[in-house]
């Protein structure tokens, strides 16, 4: 994937208002669309794929992408076969350089190399194998624990990477299967990092002890999801990495569980 990169060299050389310079921006468009760093699969496109391995013999009409961030799994799940394919994020950042790739096919950003050193990116569609997606993708900016009701009728609804970062899970858990027509699936990811600065400690779905036991982020997934699905399988454990400059990484493993809406 590094062919998707443009050369690296001195800031001074590339005039920088051409490129996107937000540090977290770069950090995303790097994990979607950059080389992979120390072997590990791209994790939105392992989703993507995993989901639509679930789909086999499923209709794939319409699928939420929900946190999508910049778009790498809406574009996959595009290119995998729904019709349709719509990305939410709660930044209006991340949406506009989604949106960016799907009206333009490449955008450019700059990378924190060390210090205030830059190196400078371009990504693109094409080279990707996603060129010919774009038509059918979508991206807005909502808020997951309060989506507008036109937000309805998927097939398949994917929230990678979101539930520890929302302010209310247990409103979207116990809300999302009125966005999922019966017999489609939800595929949930997450670290569960759960903090207090994204999360009152009393929305934590688990990472807690209550009555002397321990409760699991899965036991309240499974607990939340109940009423209205079925689960898919046992957990697995998807690796990503996010690059924060040339010498620092994040390496986290998410849980992926699959449910069925009944």
């Amino acid at each position: 994937m590094e062919r998707h990169h443009a050369n690296e060299g001195d800031p001074e050389q590339k005039p920088r208002d051409q490129y996107e310079t937000d540090a977290l921006a770069a950090q995303y468009c790097d994990a979607h669309y950059g080389a992979e760093h120390f072997g590990v699969p791209n994790f939105p496109a392992t989703c993507a794929r995993i989901c639509l391995d679930l789909m086999a013999g499923r209709g794939m009409g319409r699928a939420l992408d929900l946190g999508c961030a910049v778009g790498r799994a809406t574009f996959e799940l595009a290119r995998g076969g729904f019709e349709r394919v719509t990305g939410l994020d709660f930044s209006t950042r991340f949406c506009r350089l989604a949106t960016r790739l799907q009206e333009e096919g490449s955008l450019r950003y700059a990378f924190p190399e060390e210090g205030e050193l830059l190196s400078f990116h371009e990504i693109g569609l094409a080279g990707l194998g996603l060129d010919g997606s774009r038509e059918r993708v979508e991206f807005f900016r909502a808020d997951a624990c309060n989506l507008p009701e036109n937000f309805t009728g998927y097939d398949l609804v994917l929230a990678a990477n979101l539930i520890d970062r929302l302010y209310s899970p247990r409103r979207l858990l116990s809300t999302i299967h009125e966005r999922i027509n019966p017999g489609g699936l939800l595929v949930i990811t997450s670290p569960y990092t759960w903090q207090e600065e994204f999360t009152r400690k009393e929305e934590w779905l688990g990472g807690y002890r209550a009555a002397g036991k321990n409760v699991t982020t899965l036991d309240g997934l499974k607990e939340a999801l109940a009423p209205r699905f079925r689960q898919l399988g046992g957990p697995r454990d998807i690796p990503f990495v996010i690059r924060e400059t040339r010498r620092k990484f994040q390496h986290s493993i998410a849980e992926l569980t699959a449910w069925e809406r009944l």
